[in-house]
């Protein structure tokens, strides 16, 4: 199958020179072509240019979308996310009203444990029906790729269960799925007083299973104040080193934890959160192979101060920002909110935002030689705005849609689906 899509007003992140992330004053360049036009062939950006050069090529499409007055971008990367989740937990926002921190609601048997207690009585079912229709949502909003974490589970069984649940979601979406096993996300109530036991499950029992099954494409630990120590966060990851596992690290949200440096000295793909972030964290990340990923709705919605992204640009590095898309404390999915947080709350300019979200965010989840920029030989993941006069209205208009038609692995999505649920 083929596809053509003529008349394009601007091809944002238009790359024909491979990079594998913008850093630094780099992130404030956004490759575009004006007045352009994309060949799509099986999935595959195969070519685009300019309409000026579009009579040469010797073109037959099946479909043709004609995208005047509009702007094409690589579709959403959403690199750090919780979405196969059991229930909502808007009880606890009202806690959060109220004034109760994050970790008071934790110590009282929310937050995490109370998801992973709903998360041991629910089916693979209607885990799977549920995740569906968010997988649904979020496609709507421009999302093409989207890493999902474990970690409501915190027993053997029902982690399994969960990373099950996504393996069948890589195999009915369209979108591009990576899979990350969390077991390390909270310690039960039962080894609250016992890490060591817990950690002997999660290094004996559950990361050899999961190898087993190939279940997931990366580990992650909650490493911060009040859940995994440096110590504790290391044995883990050793455990997951022997089976292939690349880390990706809950860092510095609650505190400086050293979670930034035990990221970057096992080579983690990403360190995300950083809410505590200082010069000498910038630096290590600085000399490594670790995306710095921002999630801007955690903070939103916590109240919490931002982590410093203006400063992190600003000394060099590059940025990616996702979601955190989970039950307790980033309740949406939309990268295009994100987008706007970026801007408004970390000072972030337009350019910087995009480059946040396709390219670097690619870079976070793996997936940045085949997803994240407009390129030849990239997979066709495409995002067609609606009619916008900018770049900059993309965050500036943070409460609409601006996206018309999505098209992953070269094919036309359905609108959102009319039972689809946050």
């Amino acid at each position: 199958m083929s596809l053509l899509i003529k008349n394009i007003k601007s091809i944002l992140q238009a790359e024909t020179v491979p990079v594998k992330w913008r850093a630094g004053d780099k992130m404030s360049i956004l490759p575009t072509l004006e007045n352009g036009w994309i060949w799509i062939e099986d999935g595959i950006i195969k070519a685009f240019g300019t309409m000026k050069y579009l009579d040469q090529q010797d073109y037959h499409p099946n479909s043709t979308i004609d995208a005047t007055d509009r702007m094409v971008l690589p579709a959403w990367c959403d690199s750090h996310t919780h979405m196969v989740f059991p229930e909502t937990r808007e009880i606890e926002y009202i806690n959060k009203i109220k004034g109760l921190s994050y970790e008071e609601i934790a110590k009282r048997g929310g937050g995490i444990l109370n998801s992973a207690q709903k998360m041991q009585a629910a089916s693979e079912e209607k885990l799977l029906a549920d995740a569906l229709k968010r997988l649904d949502l979020i496609t709507h909003y421009g999302t093409g790729a989207v890493e999902i974490k474990s970690g409501y589970g915190l027993t053997t069984s029902t982690e399994l269960k969960m990373l099950r649940v996504i393996k069948k979601l890589k195999s009915l979406s369209q979108l591009t799925i990576k899979a990350t096993f969390l077991g390390a996300h909270a310690f039960p109530a039962k080894y609250r007083e016992n890490h060591n036991g817990y950690i002997d499950i999660l290094v004996n029992e559950m990361i050899p299973k999961i190898a087993e099954e190939h279940l997931a494409d990366y580990i992650d630990v909650f490493c911060d104040k009040g859940f995994y120590s440096v110590d504790e966060t290391e044995r883990v990851l050793d455990a997951g080193k022997k089976y292939g596992l690349r880390p990706k690290i809950h860092a510095n949200e609650l505190d400086f934890s050293g979670g930034i440096e035990t990221g970057v000295k096992y080579d983690a793909l990403s360190v995300d959160h950083l809410e505590f972030t200082a010069e000498e964290q910038i630096k290590i990340l600085k000399n490594s192979h670790t995306m710095p990923t921002l999630l801007p709705g955690a903070a939103f919605f916590l109240g919490m101060n931002e982590p410093p992204a203006r400063l992190m640009i600003n000394s060099g590095l590059p940025v990616a920002m996702a979601t955190d898309y989970n039950p307790g404390s980033s309740p949406s999915g939309n990268m295009q909110f994100i987008i706007a947080l970026g801007a408004i709350r970390m000072r972030m300019i337009p350019e910087e935002t995009i480059n946040a979200v396709t390219i670097n965010s690619a870079y976070a989840m793996g997936v940045n030689d085949t997803l994240g920029t407009i390129a030849a030989g990239k997979k066709a993941n495409i995002i067609i705005t609606k009619k916008i006069p900018t770049v900059a209205y993309l965050p500036y208009a943070y409460g609409d849609n601006k996206i018309e038609t999505v098209i992953l692995n070269g094919k036309v999505q359905e609108p959102l689906s009319a039972d689809a649920i946050t």
